[in-house]
């Protein structure tokens, strides 16, 4: 069965509380408006189940965390096989006892449990000590063939290193999603905060230029503690227009038209994947180049 050109991506961009029952339930009822709306594949943000805990490092943190499959993960997949849409869900993950991941699950619009991604670049900044929970990621850069089109996932730092959104779109992917959780510390707000908001869109967006491929990115908003999350989830095209953005403020759902054919018209007219020297890029692999890279 063909698979359609044009889908409705949809960005859940939410506040989130301490209650997380409360969190899941708002996540499931924007599943179904999105769905209703005619969504084909929706987005949730990064670790969406609760606040984002890791503004300090507290071992009582890691009992917010579920194996996948569990019971957070076994509704949203309900939700999807209900709502017939694919559905990207990122997650506290506990795989076996000492080791906890940063992990998106995605479901197919048929309820299919299609794998997992777990985030491969962990962040040690203030009030971002991830390190601390997450062990990294080691099932590698994927794609998740859906009813509605080829997904990859990356999740949150990982949208910092051109390298991650280069190998996802390797596998395949025809839209990149990053599930994010980022925002202006108090203090640094009036100074940075516009120059971050414009580095962090521009990263996502030259991602999607460079690799030929439509780009998601819901993130979290709202006041937590020392971070405000600045939202303006948006969702951009293999050219680098921003086709739709949601406000820094606001709780938003964009429902957004994607033309999975405008990849191959973007591909072949800036035909970065054909021209690549794969192979001059072994320096990629080393740390630093010091001295001559053939030694």
């Amino acid at each position: 069965m063909s698979k359609p050109d044009k889908v409705n991506v949809a960005v859940v961009q939410m506040t989130c509380t301490a209650n997380k029952q409360a969190n899941v339930d708002k996540a499931i009822e924007k599943i179904a408006d999105a769905a209703k709306k005619g969504a084909n594949i929706v987005c949730l943000q990064e670790l969406f189940p609760g606040l984002y805990f890791c503004q300090t490092e507290d071992h009582i943190q890691f009992e917010l965390a579920e194996p996948i499959p569990g019971p957070t993960s076994e509704r949203i997949q309900a939700a999807a096989k209900q709502h017939g849409v694919v559905v990207v869900a990122s997650l506290f993950e506990k795989r076996t006892e000492g080791v906890y991941h940063n992990t998106a699950a995605v479901f197919d619009a048929d309820g299919a449990f299609l794998g997992i991604y777990r985030k491969m670049h962990i962040p040690d900044d203030p009030h971002y000590y991830e390190k601390f929970y997450f062990t990294p990621g080691d099932v590698g850069f994927r794609t998740f063939d859906t009813k509605f089109g080829r997904v990859g996932v990356c999740i949150c730092w990982d949208q910092w290193f051109p390298e991650a959104a280069r190998l996802t779109a390797l596998t395949g992917a025809q839209i990149l999603v990053y599930p994010t959780a980022i925002g202006w510390l108090h203090p640094e707000k009036e100074e940075y905060g516009p120059a971050q908001v414009s580095a962090w869109e521009t990263m996502m967006r030259s991602h999607a230029i460079a690799n030929g491929v439509f780009v998601a990115a819901p993130n979290r908003v709202g006041i937590e503690e020392n971070i405000e999350f600045w939202g303006h989830s948006f969702v951009v095209d293999p050219t680098g227009t921003l086709l739709e953005v949601a406000s820094h403020d606001q709780e938003e759902t964009l429902i957004v038209e994607c033309n999975l054919a405008q990849i191959d018209f973007s591909r072949t007219h800036w035909p970065f994947l054909r021209d690549r020297r794969i192979d001059a890029y072994s320096g990629l692999t080393k740390r630093f180049i010091d001295g001559d890279i053939t030694t």
